[in-house]
């Protein structure tokens, strides 16, 4: 998962060039319309999501029994990156580890 992704939501939608024609100009705006309300919601919902996988993923290490830790054991070098703006997020001041020296 990309960063950009999670912390924008839904990607934005670029405007069109007004040398296009007026339907699809339109349709851009229609488009807009009813997507622009849920952008924020689905972007909370996208965190939401993301910030149950770190916690099953790094469950293990924090003491919680995880029967998928054997899974979920080699994707943690690959999220050890983000791993200070979720504990942060999640209301740590610093990092439950002695071995990651993120704070």
């Amino acid at each position: 998962m990309e960063n950009d992704n999670i912390s924008n939501g839904i990607e934005s939608i670029q405007p069109l060039e007004s040398n296009q024609p007026w339907w699809q100009r339109f349709k851009h705006g229609l488009n807009e319309f009813y997507h622009a309300p849920y952008r924020q919601t689905m972007a909370r919902a996208a965190r939401d999501e993301e910030d149950f996988f770190m916690l099953l993923m790094f469950a293990e290490s924090l003491g919680i029994d995880n029967p998928a830790s054997f899974y979920t054991l080699e994707l943690q070098p690959l999220f050890l990156e983000n791993f200070h703006e979720w504990h942060t997020r999640m209301g740590m001041d610093r990092c439950p580890f002695d071995h990651v020296g993120c704070c």
